[in-house]
């Protein structure tokens, strides 16, 4: 025993040194040639475009509640009917005055066509036909002031009848039948509905005022940019934009802008006032070297992996570039499209160790990095890392 154990330290101490004295069991994987996103992560707040609290506008009792709570009303909908007799009555009252006063202004005009007749004949004096223009004037102003009447009371028929400004979803019910509203907004009034639109609806954000310079190059291209909307934990996207406005300052408290990005929101999977988190694709980059994010090694401030060549672990560093957390990918440069890099057992690996592949002399790379000629992430399979049949003596 003793003599084995002295035996074992004296080949410890020829082996070379950074090398491990015995085949490190790895698995892989391969850096590509690709397209990664840049992104710029915010929160934000859904904002419905139109949110309308309506009160009524004229004074009456309640007859009808025509909506259903949480109901999705079509632009023009009846909501609410309010009792419309009182200003029928005072409606039919102006149009019978008038009528009267239309007929005031016809005798008028026929007796002044009589007078400048008898003017052209010298059979009355000129005072009298004067006097009978100026009547004809005065009749003309009572009709004009008559029809002003007339459509002020149709305009508060027609108040009677409140119908959806817009197509949207109603709040729960804040009145009912018999209740006697107020025309008018006072601090003790309330609306009788709440209409809120949900089809397209926006979302409220803000990012760093450094970041505004890259997204106002883009906008000045007149490119669209791509928002994503995730849940509160970020894991569910749910749903897909596109920026619409930037704010037009900056706030000076927070040295942040707002920007408003714009939803479809088909399937209703944003509500308002509801937390998102926000991914704004500010560009893609493309054609770059792709490489797993966890193959990524770090030594202080500097990046490096472990390029696998002919069995052998070489260290290699690398400078960093975008990261994409949805994917798992980084982009670097340092390394070529196709180079075979650890995918594990880090703690183990030193350079120029010799490695040997999990899953025989053939190798593996872990799943959904492909190596070889192909260059794109695929998912699911046990891609293998192209590798030489035996390792190198070295």
């Amino acid at each position: 025993m003793f003599g084995a154990g002295f035996y074992l330290i004296l080949t410890a101490k020829h082996t070379p040194a950074g090398r491990a004295a015995f085949p490190v069991t790895i698995t892989t994987g391969t850096a590509r040639q690709g397209n990664i996103g840049v992104y710029l992560d915010a929160i934000g707040t859904v904002t419905p475009v139109y949110t309308a609290s309506i009160f009524s506008q004229v004074t009456g009792q309640v007859v009808s509640v025509n909506y259903k709570e949480g109901e999705v009303v079509a632009q023009g909908a009846a909501l609410v009917d309010i009792d419309a007799r009182p200003f029928k009555a005072t409606l039919l009252q102006a149009e019978g005055t008038l009528e009267r006063d239309e007929n005031v202004l016809a005798q008028a005009q026929m007796d002044l066509g009589r007078y400048q007749d008898a003017w052209s004949r010298n059979a009355v004096a000129k005072q009298t036909l004067d006097d009978q223009e100026k009547l004809v004037q005065q009749n003309v102003g009572t009709v004009k002031n008559d029809q002003g009447a007339v459509a002020f009371d149709q305009i508060q028929v027609e108040y009677c009848h409140i119908t959806a400004p817009f197509a949207g979803v109603v709040g729960l019910r804040l009145v009912d039948p018999g209740n006697l509203v107020n025309a008018g907004l006072t601090t003790s009034s309330n609306p009788l509905v709440v209409i809120t639109q949900l089809q397209p609806i926006t979302v409220i954000f803000t990012i760093p005022e450094d970041s505004l310079g890259p997204v106002q190059a883009q906008l000045r291209q007149n490119k669209k940019l791509t928002v994503y909307a995730y849940d509160r934990s970020a894991q569910n996207k749910l749903a897909t934009g596109e920026l619409l406005a930037l704010d037009n300052q900056i706030d000076t408290t927070t040295g942040t802008l707002k920007l408003r990005a714009i939803f479809d929101n088909n399937d209703y999977a944003l509500f308002p006032n509801q937390f998102v988190n926000v991914r704004l694709l500010v560009q893609t980059l493309e054609g770059v070297t792709l490489v797993p994010t966890a193959d990524i090694q770090q030594n202080g401030d500097s990046s490096f992996v472990y390029v696998i060549q002919n069995g052998v672990a070489r260290q290699r560093d690398v400078k960093v570039g975008v990261t994409d957390a949805d994917t798992g990918d980084t982009q670097v440069t340092g390394v070529n499209p196709g180079d075979v890099i650890a995918d594990s057992s880090f703690d183990k690996i030193t350079d120029n160790a010799k490695v040997t592949l999990a899953g025989g002399p053939g190798g593996g790379a872990s799943p959904g990095h492909q190596a070889g000629g192909d260059h794109s992430a695929q998912a699911g399979g046990s891609p293998h890392a192209h590798q030489s049949p035996h390792p190198s003596d070295d």
